[in-house]
């Protein structure tokens, strides 16, 4: 098991950054064990997907959506998941979630099916 907490997300200019965590705590396996990722929910849209990254080593895949903006990152010492966000946009507005699972990572576009633990949500504001 394995609880997630949000944070850094709010009102931002289009241009803009933020950066975004994730602490983790973890129950049955150490933080390191999960392959980590961030999904967003646009308003009356699918979740969908941004960046996921590996357990331990920390090999990335980023969306084509955000590649070369965004970049995921995590920090094990301290049971941290970050999402650096550069460049946003309007259509970067969303509910940001993340995301958990014990399996492994796929190196590519993933679904949130697979993940088994979700974090409450932040939410990112892009304005024009």
């Amino acid at each position: 098991q394995v609880q997630l907490v949000e944070s850094g997300g709010g009102l931002v200019q289009a241009g803009g950054s933020l950066r975004l965590s994730c602490a983790a705590s973890a129950s049955d396996v150490t933080f390191s064990a999960y392959t980590m990722a961030w999904f967003r929910q646009a308003p009356g849209k699918e979740r969908d997907f941004v960046a996921s990254i590996s357990r331990s080593v920390g090999s990335t895949y980023h969306a084509d959506s955000v590649r070369g903006r965004f970049t995921i990152s995590r920090d094990n010492a301290k049971n941290t998941l970050y999402l650096q966000m550069n460049s946003l946009k309007p259509e970067d507005t969303a509910v940001y979630y993340c995301a958990a699972t014990s399996a492994a990572w796929y190196g590519r576009r993933d679904t949130p099916g697979r993940y088994g633990y979700w974090g409450q949500g932040t939410q990112v504001t892009v304005s024009s």
